[in-house]
């Protein structure tokens, strides 16, 4: 089932994590991706460690994770004759991506206006930090400082901690996502009418995006800041109980829940008393504080044994270590085994089932330059 793009062409000018994240998606469904990369270092990617871990050969684990299931061109844009043998399969690509920060594309002639003489219906996709003007445009889009500027490390952990950054590159994959949204509309348009389009995303953008709920509560309140809960923080406008909590043995997540009925199963008359629902928000540091020393005293396992019958919405807050282990990760078969040189890398599948099936591939990322000569032949370059 990963033909759903057969035929489609994507050339992905990209590096690290958003343009290739959209790529990634596209070559998921079945569209061939052939990365334009730079001599002798390629995709800077390649050799970013993002930890200790790293295969045979020096290659980061997450190159390969974001990289499978494409193809390798090496070639120096800034080199005339490099230059026109990429604008020659330019010519013949469905999809052009890149995420370089604005002009850079246009000092080496391969902006939107310029590849567009060459191929009026091509889609053309592109990923910047912080938009296409203004002073910030020119700024590096790396994902923890979009993510300081945006508001979003505010938002995360609990009143009276300092600012809070995810744990994961939020603002790359969100990006990368929202790409692969815009191009996909754009494909679709162009069965339609013929022509190509220019598809821009900003990192900013994304992740302003990411945060409507709470910026549209601001933007509707007198422009109120968010305020963290003081005690066991999860959301900055959710009533208690909404929380993380710490158990005897662990941590358990309490999403909404009316506090009197939580009282009521957990044998607590103090919460049982607060039955007004405008009191679960004004004083929900007051309850989270009642609800912190009373998980305390049981194991994670006995609260949801009482919690869950009752159809109170909470889970068992997991590590990698426990999560991969259950059964509800192993149902999904999230993991697969794909092949680059020789080695084997574990790493997880695409997420979109189709008709049921889910769509994998066994081919792992390219070597630098792998598939020059196949790729110079079959298009003439």
């Amino acid at each position: 089932m990963n033909n759903l793009l057969e035929d489609i062409l994507v050339l992905d000018f990209s590096q690290f994590l958003s343009g290739p994240s959209a790529s990634l998606r596209l070559a998921d469904m079945g569209a061939r991706v052939i990365k334009i990369e730079k001599p002798v270092t390629g995709d800077i990617c390649r050799m970013l460690y993002v930890s200790d871990v790293k295969l045979e050969g020096g290659e980061s684990t997450i190159f390969h994770a974001i990289n499978r299931n494409k193809e390798s061109y090496c070639a120096d844009i800034k080199d005339s004759a490099s230059l026109e043998a990429v604008k020659k399969l330019i010519a013949q690509a469905d999809v052009v991506l890149h995420n370089f920060r604005p002009g850079v594309m246009e000092r080496v002639g391969l902006d939107y206006r310029q590849v567009k003489q060459l191929n009026p219906s091509v889609i053309y996709g592109e990923i910047s930090g912080y938009g296409q003007c203004g002073d910030w445009k020119d700024l590096p889009g790396q994902d923890l400082l979009l993510q300081a500027v945006s508001g979003l490390t505010y938002l995360t952990g609990s009143q009276g901690q300092p600012p809070v950054p995810m744990g994961v590159a939020a603002a790359d994959i969100i990006a990368g996502t929202h790409l692969t949204q815009g191009v996909l509309a754009a494909l679709l348009q162009r069965l339609q009418t013929g022509e190509g389009a220019l598809i821009q995303v900003s990192m900013l953008e994304s992740l302003l995006d990411f945060q409507f709920e709470v910026l549209t509560c601001h933007l509707n309140d007198g422009y109120e800041k968010p305020v963290r809960s003081a005690v066991n923080g999860a959301h900055a406008y959710i009533a208690a109980p909404y929380g993380i909590y710490e158990t005897a043995d662990g941590y358990l997540a309490i999403a909404m829940a009316p506090v009197a009925r939580l009282g009521e199963l957990l044998g607590s008359a103090e919460l049982g008393a607060y039955t007004d629902a405008g009191d679960w928000f004004t004083k929900r540091d007051e309850i989270k504080r009642i609800l912190k020393q009373l998980l305390l005293q049981k194991k994670t396992a006995e609260w949801l044994a009482v919690l869950e019958p009752a159809d109170v919405w909470c889970a068992d807050v997991k590590r990698y270590d426990a999560l991969v282990e259950s059964e509800g990760y192993h149902l999904l078969d999230m993991e697969q085994w794909v092949v680059s040189d020789g080695k084997r890398v574990k790493t997880t599948r695409c997420p979109v089932r189709v008709d049921g099936q889910v769509l994998t591939s066994e081919r792992g990322a390219p070597l630098l330059g792998e598939h020059n000569k196949r790729i110079t032949e079959e298009f003439n370059l």
